[in-house]
């Protein structure tokens, strides 16, 4: 009986967590992650969304399609992967095989990069501009790591209860 109790609530925390993170990631992407302020009359607030559209209109088309598809396309897919294959009810290789995928896959989020770029853009405007970072910014990076490490608990789970008779 104490083995059904864990497994449900298992089962229920990581279902709540994956809706959480998906909460995130929506909020994130529509959210404005920073304004930039220019000469005090110009001022530039940038979402991963707008960037990406920015970055197509400009005809940036292929850093454009590389950070839809790590940044917005992969996390997506990722939790949803995640939702589907520990709600389902297929055992053994087939679900270890996809839950190993995607911890693999979530190591290759845009999270990091992104991050990194943001530092690069902020250090080269600081004498021209002023960067003010918004929730987006935040909500995005909570979604990034909440889906990680939701993957690997997920993961962990489904090594455990192919282990129990």
């Amino acid at each position: 009986m104490q083995v059904f109790h864990a497994l449900l609530s298992r089962k229920f925390s990581l279902n709540l967590l994956l809706i959480i993170a998906g909460v995130l990631l929506t909020s994130g992407l529509s959210m404005p992650f920073f304004t930039i302020h220019k000469f005090i009359i110009f001022d530039n607030q940038v979402s991963l969304l707008s960037a990406i559209a920015q970055l197509w209109q400009q005809g940036n088309w292929f850093l454009s399609i590389i950070i839809g598809l790590f940044s917005l396309f992969l996390p997506i897919v990722k939790i949803l992967v995640i939702a589907l294959f520990w709600n389902s009810h297929h055992r053994g290789q087939y679900r270890n095989f996809w839950m190993k995928h995607m911890a693999w896959l979530g190591k290759w989020s845009m999270l990091d990069v992104f991050v990194v770029a943001l530092l690069v853009v902020s250090v080269k405007l600081r004498g021209l501009a002023e960067v003010e970072i918004h929730a987006g910014l935040y909500a995005f990076a909570l979604a990034a790591l909440l889906t990680m490490a939701v993957g690997h608990l997920a993961l962990k789970y489904s090594i455990d209860k192919e282990l129990q008779p």
